[in-house]
C-alpha cells in the first residue's frame, strides 16, 4: 500500500521558495540537554565532568573539621531506579524521583606535635543515602506531587565586567560620570565610579566608597599564594602611575632650557610651543602653535632628531613619575606624583641632577584623574590599604594585619567564596584581550588593573572604547533547569556542611562512620522548596500541545537573581538587534510582563556557556555554501549577514549586484563578495507559535503577538482538523510536543485497538537469537490535563501497515494525522448581519453545534479523603443519614459512584460520614438511643457532591487505601481490571516472541529427513524415522517437541538453542510485569492521618455557546453573540450556508490582512477538494485524476518542493488514486511558510484549479434575496479559546463570609459574592434608592445581627427589615484603638434597651451569632 494513502501521512503543497538547509532542532532539547548535563546519570563516575551535580559535590567536599584532624571526602554518586513510573506518580500524587546514593570517605589524621606533619590513621568508606532527586520525563517536565511542572529558563545578566555612565543625570552640569562593575557568578561585587571632580572611587558590595587607589595599593599586599598572578605588582604609587600613564624624560640643558626625548606615539595631536627646525637644513618642520601631524612626525623621525626643545612653563606644570633621590645624602628631592616647580628644578640643578621622568598628561586625550585620586588618597602602603578596606567592610571590628589580609584574599581570590564561573572568565578575557585559562574563576590582579585602565580610557574618550549595552545578548545569558538546580543543590550542601563540621568536632571521630555525620535533610528540603514554590518552577500550561512546547521554550527575566516587574524599565523589555534569530520579537505576554518573558526562536539553541546561538550558512567569495554553523551574539558582531530570502542561483551565487545585509544591528547594502554569512531560513527570526501563523508577514506586529499568544489558549476539540492553510511546521510541533505516540523502531503493525498498538519490530538477529521484537504502545485514554482539558490518544495506523522509526502512529489531543490541529476549518463570510457582529462579535451557524464541530471535552477531578479524626474515623460508605434512596441510586456498595453515571450539581459522588462531637443528651434522647441503637445520631453527612456548574459523565474512579487497611469491593475490582490489562500485555509480548522463535525453527526443519523416531510423553508416535518434514507434517507435532526432532547435521542443537533463548526472554518479560503487578497489590503511601482517598473523574462536554471566546490565528478575536439556524444564514449560489459571519470592520484598523489572504487561499484549497470529489462521482479515469492532482500540488513553476510532490503523485498506483482523492475531499492542504509564503499569482492559479472566486454572491437565508454587494467568502481556521462562558458564570445566595470583616468572600472559586464598590454606591445614591442601598451595605454584607434577623423574618414569612451595625465599623474602631485612640460607641438608653430586647428575642450570643457557625481558618460559614 502506498504511504500516501496511509492515515498517518499527509501531503501538503508547500509554497516556500527557499530550500530547507537545516532541520529545526528538537524543540524541547534545551530542557533535556540541560538536565542531562546536570545529572550525568549515564556517564560512569570516573568519566564525569566537573559540572552539575558532580561539580557541586567536588566544590563543597572535602569537609574538614575545625582542627583539620579529619576530613570527609566525596568519591562518587549514582542514581537508583525510581520507585514508581511516570503514570503511577500521576495517579498517586507522588513525585517522580530517584534515590541518590553517595560514596564518601572519612579520613582521620594523626598530627605530629613537634613537626606538625600529618599521617593517615584511619580511612572508612561508605555508601550513604542522600535523599531523592526529581527526574525529568521524556517530554522535559517534572512530576511533583502528581502534577506536571516545568522549570522555565532564566535570562540573567552574565558575570563579567560592565562599563556604563549615568547619562548625565547625577550632576547638574550634565557631565557624564563613568562607572564599572565586576559581577561574579557568586561573591562580592566591585564598583568603580568617577565623581564630578573626576576622582575615581571604589565600592565593595555597595558599601561606603573609598578612593580606587586604596584597592590598587591593597593588591600589592596579597600574598602570591592567592593566585600565581601574571602581573608583578606591589602596589607602590610609582607602579600604579606607570601602569596607567606613559612617561617622558625631561633633560635640563641650562637655566630655563629643557628638552625631552622624541617619542612619536606621544607627539600626535600635541601643539608645538616654538618653531621646530631640521637640525641640518634649519628648515621649519612644525610652526609654533601648530599641531604635530602624522606627516610632520614622519619628517622629524626622518631628520633623525632624538629630542625636542621644551618651554619652561610647559615643564613647570608636569607631574613627577618617580622619586628623585640625591644619591649622596639619600634625600628625596622630588617625590612621585609631585608637581614640578621652578624651585624644585633649581634644587635638582644644584645637586647636579639633570634628568628626571614626568607623567605624560596633556589634559586633552589623557586626563589626570588617577593621579588626582592618588593625591586624595592619604594611604601610603599596601598594608594600610588592606586595613582601611577591612574597616569599611567590618566597621566596629578592630583589624589586625592577619585578619585584614585574610578577609581581602577571601573576598576576591578564594575559589570557595568567589566564583566568576567560566562565563565570567571568558567575558573578561574577551573584553581585555587577556589569555587567562577558563578554569581560573577567581579574580587576578591584572583583571582589576585592566578594569580600571578600561574605565580611564573611557573617561579619556579613547576611540574603540565604549560603554556596554546591558540588553545585548552577549551580556545576558540563559540559566536552564540544570544550572538553576545546581545552585539550589549547592545551597543545600553548604547548609549541610556546617552541621557536619559541628558533628565532627563534637563527637569522638574514631568511633563514627560517614553515615553518622551526614544528614541529607537540608539538601532535600531545598530541592523540594525549589520545585514546589520557586518562581521559575511553574505549573505546566497543558491546554494544548503548542502551549506545552512554548512553556518549555520560555525565557524569563524574572525570578530569584533576576529583575522584578516594577524595576524593569523600557530598555530591558525592548526588542534588541541581537534578538534576531535568538529570541522571538513577537511572542511575549501583553500586560505588566511584556518583554520580560520571551520565547526562544525556532532554530535557536543555548551553548555550553548559556549564550543563545543561531545558525547561519557560510558564504565564501560571494557563494553561499550549505555549511551551517551556530553563532552567539558576540561572535556574530563583526560579520556581514545576508537574509534568507536574498536571491541565489542554483550554484549558490547571489544573482543581484548588491545585497541587503545586517551588520551590528544596522542594515547595509553591500557587494556579494563582502557577505560572510546568510540566514538559514526565514522563520529563524520568530518562535514556534509565531511561525504557525500563515501570512505572518501581512499582519501588524501587535496583532501577530495576540495571534501567537491565543493559539496557546486553544482548547483541544473532540473532532480535530488540521488547518487547510498551514505553515509547514505543524507536524514538527506535534512530534516534539510528546502528545503523539511515535514508533520507536521500524516494523509492522500487528494489532490495534482504541487503547493500544502492538508493533512487531524488524530486529536483525542471528539464526538462533531470540530478541524482544515487540513494541507495545499503551495509549493515554481520557486523562485530565493541568488545565482540565482532555488528553486522549487514538491510533491512526491499521494492522498490516509498515511503520518507520519516528512515524506518528497515534494522534494525541489537538493533533490530526500527526499534525497540530488546534481548531477547525470553517466557511466564513465578511459582512455585517443585523448588528450581531458589532464590535468583534461572531455570528455562528447551528451546524457547528449540531455536528459537534467546536465541541470539547473537559475533565474535572474530585477528591474525597477519609481521615482519622479526634472524634473517630471517617468512613466512606453508602449508608448516609437523612439521604433518600433516589440520591444513592448510582453509588455502589462501597459508596463510590459507578462509572458511566450522569451527574448534575448537588449529586453525591462519594458517600462519606464523619463522627459528630459529643453533645449533651436529654433523658428522652437517651431512652431513644437505648431502644434504637447508637448509629444514626452521632455521625453527619460529609459526602463529596458535584459543585455548581458541573454536569457530565463519570469516566473513572480511583481508590487508594493505606497500607494495612482492608480494601473495599470497588478497590479490589479496579485492581483486578488493571492486573488483567498488564497480563494481556505480557501474554501478547510472549506470544509474538514465541511465534518468531518457532518460525525460525520451522525454517530450519522444513525439507529435512527425520533420523530417529519421536514419541510424546504417553509413548505415542509423533514422527517415524525417514519422514520428510513439510508444513502439514510439522503442524501435527506439538511445538514443545520441536526441539526433540532428530535430523541430520547440527539442526537439532540450533533448534534447542532457540528454545532456550525463548525461555530466557519469556522469564525476563514475566519478571518485568511481575514487578508492576506487585506494586499494584501493595497498599498506597498516603499523607499522615488519611485512611482512604477516592478520586472521581467527571467528563463534561462543552458545546459552543453564546459568550464563548473564539479567535483566528491573526489576533482576530471575538465573542459568540448569536447562534442562527442554518436556514437563516447567508448562503452561496450552490446552496451552502456559511458557518460564521465576521465583521469586515475588524480588518482595516487592526491591519491584520493575513486573515483575508488565509481566507482566499483556504477557499481555493477547499474548492480543489470539491472538484476532486466531483471527478470521483462522475467516474473520471485515473489519468485525469492524476493530472488534476499534479496541477494542484505541483503547480507550474517547478522547484525542489514541487518536484518532490510531483514524484509522490506519480508513484501512487492507479487503483489507489481514487482513495487519495477521497482523502482530499474536504480540501487539499497547503503550507505557506512565514516570510516566504504564497504569492498573489500562485494563489490565483490555485483558485483557477478549484474554479473559485475571490468574492461570491451571497443570498439572505431569510428572504432568499441576493445581498447588494459581493462578499468575501472563504475558509478560515478558527480556534475555540479556553475562556468558556460555562466556566465563568457563577451565582451565589448564601455562602461563606470572611472571618474578620464578616463580608462575603469574592470569586467563583470561593463561591463568593458580587463586590459593591464606591462607584456603585454613588450610582444608587444618584437614583435615590436609599432602602436598597441600606440593604446592600448591611444585611446583604457584614451586618451579622441583621443577617440573622433577615433570615428568620424570611423563614417566618414576615416582611420587615431591621438593619444593625456593619462589622466593618467594629473593625475600624478596633484599628483606631490599636493606634491608642480611645474610640467607643456611646448608646442612648433607648437604643440600649432596644438592642437588649432584640438579643433576647434572638436567643443568640452577644452579637446574635448564628447557631452552629463554623470558624475554619479565614472563613466562617453562615
Amino acid at each position: 500500500m502506498a504511504t500516501t494513502i496511509q492515515n498517518n501521512f499527509r501531503i501538503r503543497r508547500n509554497f516556500g521558495k527557499i530550500n530547507k538547509i537545516a532541520e529545526i532542532p528538537n524543540l524541547i532539547a534545551i530542557q533535556k540537554f540541560s538536565y542531562d548535563k546536570f545529572l550525568q546519570a549515564d556517564v560512569p563516575p570516573e568519566k564525569r565532568d566537573d559540572t552539575g551535580l558532580q561539580g557541586v559535590f567536588k566544590s563543597v567536599f572535602p569537609i574538614k573539621d575545625f582542627n583539620e584532624t579529619s576530613s570527609l571526602e566525596f568519591v562518587s554518586y549514582h542514581l537508583e531506579k525510581p520507585k514508581y513510573d511516570v503514570d503511577e506518580c500521576h495517579q498517586r500524587g507522588m513525585t517522580y524521583s530517584a534515590p541518590i546514593k553517595v560514596v564518601v570517605r572519612l579520613v582521620v589524621w594523626d598530627k605530629d606535635e613537634e613537626t606538625g606533619a600529618q599521617s593517615i590513621r584511619d580511612v572508612k568508606e561508605q555508601e550513604v543515602y542522600f535523599g531523592e532527586i526529581p527526574l525529568m520525563t521524556e517530554n522535559g517536565t517534572f512530576i511533583i506531587n502528581g502534577t506536571e511542572r516545568v522549570v522555565v529558563s532564566q535570562l540573567h545578566r552574565s558575570p563579567g565586567a560592565f562599563f556604563d555612565h549615568d547619562k548625565g543625570k547625577s550632576h547638574s552640569s550634565g557631565k557624564l560620570l563613568y562607572n564599572a562593575r565586576i559581577i561574579p557568578y557568586r561573591g562580592s561585587w566591585i564598583d568603580f565610579e568617577f565623581d564630578h571632580k573626576d576622582i575615581l572611587y571604589v565600592r565593595i558590595d555597595r558599601r561606603r566608597k573609598l578612593p580606587a587607589t586604596v584597592l590598587l595599593r591593597a593588591l600589592g599586599a596579597t600574598p602570591d599564594t592567592a593566585k600565581k598572578d601574571p602581573v608583578e605588582f606591589h602596589g607602590s604609587a610609582e607602579e600604579i602611575l606607570k601602569y596607567y600613564y606613559d612617561t617622558e624624560t625631561i633633560r635640563v640643558e641650562g637655566k630655563g632650557k629643557f628638552e625631552k626625548d622624541l617619542v612619536p606615539d606621544l607627539l600626535k595631536g600635541q601643539r608645538a610651543t616654538r618653531d621646530i627646525r631640521d637640525p641640518k637644513s634649519s628648515e621649519v618642520i612644525v610652526k609654533k602653535n601648530r599641531k604635530y601631524t602624522e606627516s610632520a612626525i614622519k619628517k622629524l623621525v626622518a631628520a633623525k632628531m632624538k629630542s625636542l626643545p621644551v618651554e619652561p612653563e610647559e615643564v613647570y606644570t608636569k607631574i613627577s613619575a618617580e622619586d628623585v633621590v640625591d644619591e649622596t645624602t639619600g634625600e628625596v628631592l622630588l617625590e612621585v606624583n609631585e608637581e614640578v616647580t621652578e624651585a624644585k628644578v633649581e634644587e635638582l640643578r644644584k645637586r647636579n641632577i639633570n634628568e628626571f621622568k614626568v607623567l605624560f598628561i596633556d589634559n586633552l586625550n589623557i586626563l589626570p584623574a588617577l593621579r588626582d585620586t592618588l593625591m586624595q588618597d592619604k594611604i601610603s602602603t599596601p598594608e594600610e590599604a588592606i586595613m582601611e578596606i577591612y574597616r569599611r567592610l567590618r566597621p566596629g571590628d578592630p583589624p589586625t594585619p592577619e585578619t585584614a589580609t585574610n578577609l581581602f584574599v577571601n573576598l576576591f581570590f578564594n575559589a570557595e567564596r568567589y566564583d566568576l564561573s567560566k562565563v565570567g572568565r571568558l567575558k573578561l578575557n574577551y573584553k581585555f584581550g587577556i589569555e587567562e585559562p577558563l578554569e581560573n574563576t577567581v579574580l587576578t590582579k591584572r583583571d582589576i588593573l585592566e578594569v580600571v585602565r578600561f574605565l580611564i580610557d573611557l573617561k579619556n574618550g579613547k576611540p574603540n572604547k565604549d560603554v556596554d549595552d546591558i540588553d545585548h545578548l552577549g551580556n545576558r545569558r540563559v540559566r536552564a533547569v540544570g544550572e538553576l538546580l545546581e545552585n539550589q543543590y549547592r545551597i543545600g550542601l553548604v547548609r549541610m556542611e556546617r552541621a557536619i563540621k559541628e558533628r565532627m568536632s563534637l563527637q569522638e571521630i574514631e568511633t563514627l562512620m560517614p553515615h553518622d555525620l551526614i544528614n541529607a535533610k537540608p539538601v532535600t528540603a531545598v530541592i523540594k522548596e525549589f520545585f514546589g514554590s520557586s518562581q521559575l518552577s511553574q505549573f505546566m500550561d497543558q491546554t494544548n500541545p503548542l502551549s506545552e512546547v512554548t512553556h518549555k521554550r520560555r525565557l524569563s527575566a524574572l525570578g530569584p537573581g533576576g529583575l522584578t516587574r516594577e524595576r524593569a524599565g523600557f530598555e530591558v523589555r525592548d526588542v534588541h538587534s541581537t534578538h534576531y534569530g535568538r529570541i522571538c520579537p513577537i511572542e511575549t505576554p501583553e500586560g505588566p510582563n511584556i518583554g520580560l518573558i520571551a520565547s526562544l526562536s525556532t532554530y535557536a539553541r543555548v551553548n555550553e556557556y548559556g549564550f543563545v546561538e543561531t545558525p547561519y550558512r557560510k558564504v565564501e567569495k560571494g557563494r553561499v555554501t550549505d555549511e551551517v554553523t551556530f553563532y552567539s551574539a558576540l561572535e556574530e558582531e563583526k560579520h556581514i549577514i545576508a537574509q534568507a530570502n536574498a536571491p541565489v542561483d542554483k550554484k549558490g551565487n547571489f544573482t543581484e549586484a548588491k545585497v541587503w545585509c545586517r551588520k551590528e544591528g544596522e542594515y547595509i547594502y553591500v557587494r556579494p563578495d563582502e557577505v560572510d554569512l546568510m540566514d538559514v531560513s526565514p522563520n529563524q527570526l520568530v518562535s514556534v507559535a509565531a511561525s504557525l501563523v500563515p501570512f505572518l508577514e501581512n499582519d501588524d506586529a501587535n496583532r501577530a503577538l495576540m495571534g501567537s499568544n491565543m493559539q496557546r489558549q486553544a482548547v483541544p476539540l473532540l473532532r480535530t482538523q488540521a488547518p487547510l492553510v498551514g505553515t509547514g511546521i505543524e507536524a514538527i510541533v506535534a512530534r516534539d510536543s510528546g502528545v503523539t505516540t511515535v514508533a520507536k523502531r521500524d516494523g509492522v503493525v500487528q494489532s490495534v485497538d482504541a487503547s493500544r498498538i502492538v508493533v512487531k519490530a524488524d530486529v536483525p538477529t542471528s539464526a538462533t537469537d531470540v530478541a524482544n521484537e515487540v513494541d507495545i504502545y499503551n495509549l493515554i485514554k481520557y486523562q485530565r490535563s493541568n488545565q482540565n482539558t482532555c488528553i486522549n490518544q487514538k491510533p491512526i495506523v491499521k494492522p498490516g501497515e509498515r511503520v518507520r522509526k519516528g512515524d506518528v502512529i497515534a494522534d494525541g489531543p489537538a493533533t490530526e494525522m500527526g499534525e497540530l490541529a488546534l481548531g477547525q476549518n470553517v466557511v466564513v463570510a465578511f459582512m455585517p448581519w443585523q448588528g450581531y457582529n458589532f464590535e468583534d462579535s461572531i455570528l455562528l451557524s447551528e451546524r457547528l453545534i449540531k455536528e459537534d464541530v467546536f465541541t470539547s471535552v473537559h475533565i474535572e477531578e474530585f477528591e474525597c479523603v477519609a481521615r482519622d479524626t479526634k472524634l473517630g474515623k471517617e468512613e466512606i460508605t453508602r449508608d448516609i443519614p437523612n439521604v433518600g434512596e433516589e440520591a444513592l441510586k448510582d453509588l455502589d456498595e462501597s459508596g463510590i459512584i459507578r462509572i458511566g453515571a450522569e451527574v448534575k450539581p448537588g449529586d453525591i459522588l462519594v458517600g462519606k460520614i464523619t463522627p459528630k462531637g459529643e453533645t449533651q443528651l436529654s433523658p428522652e434522647e437517651k431512652l431513644l438511643r437505648a431502644i434504637f441503637g447508637e448509629k444514626a445520631g452521632d455521625v453527619r453527612d460529609s459526602s463529596l457532591r458535584v459543585p455548581p456548574g458541573v454536569s457530565g459523565t463519570v469516566i473513572n474512579a480511583k481508590v487508594f487505601s493505606r497500607k494495612g487497611v482492608e480494601k473495599d469491593e470497588r478497590a479490589k475490582a479496579i485492581e483486578e481490571m488493571e492486573e488483567a490489562k498488564l497480563l494481556k500485555d505480557q501474554n501478547d509480548e510472549i506470544r509474538i516472541i514465541q511465534d518468531s522463535a518457532f518460525q525460525k525453527i520451522r525454517r530450519l526443519l522444513l525439507g529435512k529427513e527425520v533420523t530417529a523416531r519421536l514419541v510424546d510423553d504417553k509413548g505415542e508416535q509423533l514422527l517415524k524415522k525417514g519422514d520428510v518434514l513439510d508444513d502439514a507434517l510439522l503442524d501435527t507435532v506439538p511445538q514443545r517437541y520441536w526441539g526433540e526432532i532428530a535430523v541430520a547435521g547440527d539442526v537439532q542443537d540450533l533448534a534447542r538453542k532457540i528454545i532456550d533463548n525463548f525461555e530466557e526472554q519469556k522469564e525476563l518479560v514475566k519478571l518485568l510485569f511481575g514487578e508492576k503487578i506487585g506494586r499494584l497489590k501493595k497498599g498506597d503511601e498516603l499523607p499522615p492521618g488519611v485512611i482512604k482517598m477516592v478520586k472521581v473523574y467527571v467528563a463534561i462536554k462543552r458545546k459552543l455557546a453564546v459568550g464563548d471566546k473564539m479567535a483566528g490565528r491573526h489576533g482576530n478575536k471575538g465573542v459568540v453573540s448569536r447562534v442562527l439556524p442554518e436556514e437563516d444564514l447567508p448562503y452561496l449560489e450552490d446552496g451552502t450556508p456559511v458557518d460564521i459571519v465576521l465583521n469586515p470592520l475588524g480588518v482595516p484598523s487592526r491591519m491584520n490582512v493575513g486573515q483575508i489572504l488565509e481566507t482566499h487561499l483556504g477557499w481555493a484549497a477547499r474548492n480543489v477538494g470539491l472538484r476532486l470529489q466531483e471527478m470521483i462521482e462522475k467516474e473520471y479515469g485515473p489519468e485525469q485524476l492524476r493530472k488534476k492532482l499534479r496541477a494542484a500540488f505541483a503547480g507550474t513553476e517547478g522547484g525542489p518542493a514541487s518536484d518532490r510532490l510531483a514524484a509522490l503523485i506519480d508513484d501512487v498506483p492507479e487503483k489507489e488514486l481514487p482513495k487519495l482523492a477521497q482523502k482530499l475531499r474536504r480540501g487539499m492542504h497547503v503550507a505557506t511558510p512565514v516570510f516566504d509564503g504564497a504569492r498573489e499569482d500562485e494563489m490565483k492559479a490555485l483558485m483557477e484549479e478549484g474554479s473559485a472566486t475571490l468574492q461570491s454572491i451571497l443570498f439572505d437565508g431569510r428572504t432568499g434575496e441576493p445581498f447588494d454587494q459581493d462578499v468575501t467568502v472563504g475558509v478560515m481556521y478558527m480556534l475555540k479559546l479556553h475562556h468558556l462562558v460555562d466556566e465563568k458564570i457563577h451565582a451565589r445566595s448564601i455562602g461563606p463570609y470572611s472571618l474578620v470583616t464578616q463580608q462575603p468572600l469574592g470569586g467563583k472559586a470561593q463561591f463568593g459574592g458580587q463586590r459593591l464598590g464606591e462607584m456603585e454606591v454613588w450610582a444608587m445614591e444618584a437614583y435615590g434608592a436609599a432602602y436598597s442601598l441600606q440593604e446592600f451595605l448591611t444585611v446583604k454584607s457584614d451586618d451579622v445581627v441583621g443577617r440573622t434577623r433577615m433570615y428568620e423574618a424570611i423563614v417566618k414569612g414576615e416582611n420587615t427589615l431591621e438593619s444593625g451595625l456593619p462589622e466593618s465599623f467594629n473593625v475600624l474602631i478596633k484599628e483606631l484603638q490599636s493606634l491608642a485612640l480611645d474610640v467607643e460607641l456611646l448608646e442612648t438608653p433607648e437604643a440600649q434597651a432596644a438592642r437588649e430586647a432584640a438579643e433576647r428575642d434572638l436567643g443568640g450570643g452577644p452579637l446574635g451569632a448564628p447557631r452552629g457557625a463554623v470558624a475554619s481558618g479565614e472563613k466562617s460559614s453562615a
